[in-house]
C-alpha cells in the first residue's frame, strides 16, 4: 500500500511539474526591448487581430512592430560599448497607442504631410478631406492609417509585410488603394523599409516612416545635442499654420544649414529666424539634393553619448525634420518615462508637403495601373 502511495505521489507531483513547464511556456517572453507582447494582443473594431512582431539579427538587433498603424514600437542597437539600447519613443501597450493620439513610429498613409486646407483637385473634382491640423489635413486625417490596422505577414525572423486595404472613401481620399509596407532587418543592422501601393481610381499616395528617434538611449530628456547632417540646399518656407508656400529658400545663412554635420542646439531654438518661430523648431521638408539615388546619403544623426549613429538613404525627393516640438513633458511613454519637449527627431522622407496643390513639385499623383513605389533605409553604426 505504501508502494502505491508513494507512486501516487510522484505521479502527482510530475503532473505538477509539467503543468507548471506548461503555463510558463505558454506565457509570451519578454522582448529585448522588455516589451510584453501580451499588451499587444487584442482586436480592434471588434474583429482585425493585432499583435507584436519581433524582427531578430544575427547581430543581436531587434526591431518591434505592431500592425496597428504598421508601427514600430522598440529599436534595439548596440551603442559605442556594446550594449543594446532602445533609440525610438512609443507606448508599452496598444491601449496606449489607441488611447493617446500619436505618430509614435507609424506607417503614414495616404498622405504623409499636409494637405493644404484639405482641399484638392484630382481629375478636376475638388475633393474636401477632413482637417485635423491648423486648419489643414496631416497624415491622412483623423482616422488615418496610422489608427488603422494593417493584414500582417512575418515572412521570416527578420521580415515583416504589412499590407492596407483602404477602401474609396477613406478619410474621403478616392479610389480603393491596396499598399505594402515591407520592413526588413538586414545583416548589417538597418531597417529596409519599401512602400508600394495601386489604386483603381485616381487618386494621391505619400507615404512614410514616423519613428521618433533619440540615440542617446535616454528619452527622459532633450535629444538637441545629437549631430545632424542634411544633405540639402533649401528648404520649402512654411506660415504660422505649418502651411508651404511653394516657395524654395535657401538654407545658406539659417539654421536650416545642416550640410556641415552639427548639433540640433542652438539653431532648433533660434527664434530670431521666422520659419524657427514658425515651426516652433524644426518641422519642416528638406530639399535634398539626392535627387532620388538611394546610393547617396541623405541625412545622418549621431549621439555624442552613445556614439550610435543613423544614417538614411531614400528614393524620395525630400524628408521632413521634426524635433518633437509638441512634446510637453505630458506624455508617459515606455517604462513610464515622460517625453519632453524636442525628446527625439524624426527623418520622414517622402514627397514634398501639399502636393497636390503644387504642379511645380514632383507628382504624387497614382493612376490606375501604376504602381507607387518608395525606399528608405535607415543604416545603424557606431562613431567612437
Amino acid at each position: 500500500m505504501k508502494n502505491i502511495r508513494n507512486s501516487f505521489l510522484g505521479m502527482s507531483a510530475a503532473l505538477a511539474l509539467m503543468a507548471s513547464c506548461t503555463t510558463q511556456e505558454q506565457k509570451p517572453a519578454l522582448t529585448l526591448s522588455g516589451l510584453d507582447p501580451a499588451n499587444f494582443e487584442t482586436t480592434v473594431d471588434g474583429t482585425k487581430a493585432v499583435k507584436l512582431y519581433t524582427l531578430t539579427n544575427h547581430n543581436g538587433m531587434e526591431v518591434c512592430i505592431t500592425n496597428f498603424g504598421g508601427r514600430i514600437v522598440s529599436l534595439m542597437v548596440p551603442d559605442k560599448n556594446g550594449t543594446m539600447t532602445d533609440v525610438v519613443l512609443g507606448f508599452d501597450s496598444i491601449a496606449d497607442y489607441q488611447n493617446i493620439p500619436s505618430d509614435f513610429g507609424a506607417a503614414i498613409g495616404r498622405y504623409a504631410n499636409r494637405i493644404n486646407k484639405g482641399q484638392m483637385k484630382v481629375d478636376g473634382t475638388l475633393i474636401q478631406l477632413p482637417t485635423n491640423n491648423f486648419g489643414h489635413c496631416l497624415h491622412g486625417g483623423p482616422t488615418g492609417w496610422q489608427y488603422q490596422v494593417y493584414e500582417a505577414n512575418q515572412t521570416n525572423d527578420s521580415t515583416l509585410v504589412l499590407t492596407m486595404n483602404s477602401a474609396d472613401g477613406d478619410n474621403n481620399f478616392p479610389g480603393n488603394v491596396t499598399a505594402h509596407v515591407t520592413y526588413a532587418l538586414t545583416a548589417n543592422n538597418a531597417i529596409d523599409i519599401k512602400y508600394d501601393a495601386t489604386t483603381d481610381k485616381t487618386t494621391v499616395i505619400n507615404m512614410t516612416n514616423h519613428s521618433y528617434f533619440n540615440l542617446n538611449g535616454d528619452p527622459s530628456k532633450p535629444g538637441t545635442d545629437q549631430i545632424l547632417y542634411v544633405a540639402a540646399d533649401s528648404i520649402t518656407p512654411v506660415d504660422s499654420t505649418y502651411m508651404t508656400n511653394g516657395e524654395m529658400m535657401a538654407v545658406k545663412d539659417t539654421p536650416f544649414d545642416f550640410n556641415t554635420p552639427k548639433p540640433i542646439a542652438p539653431s532648433v531654438t533660434d527664434f530670431e529666424n521666422e520659419q524657427v518661430k514658425f515651426g516652433n523648431g524644426f518641422d519642416h521638408n528638406w530639399v535634398l539634393k539626392t535627387k532620388g539615388d538611394i546610393s547617396q546619403v541623405a541625412a545622418k544623426l549621431t549621439s555624442p553619448t552613445s556614439g550610435i549613429s543613423l544614417t538614411v538613404y531614400t528614393d524620395e525627393p525630400g524628408i521632413q525634420v521634426y524635433t518633437g516640438n509638441f512634446l510637453d513633458g505630458t506624455v508617459k511613454g515606455k517604462k513610464g518615462i515622460a517625453y519632453p519637449q524636442r525628446a527625439s527627431v524624426c527623418l520622414e522622407t517622402q514627397h514634398y508637403p501639399d502636393s497636390p496643390n503644387k504642379p511645380q513639385w514632383p507628382s504624387v499623383i497614382l493612376e490606375p495601373g501604376e504602381t507607387y513605389q518608395s525606399h528608405c533605409i535607415f543604416q545603424f553604426g557606431i562613431e567612437k
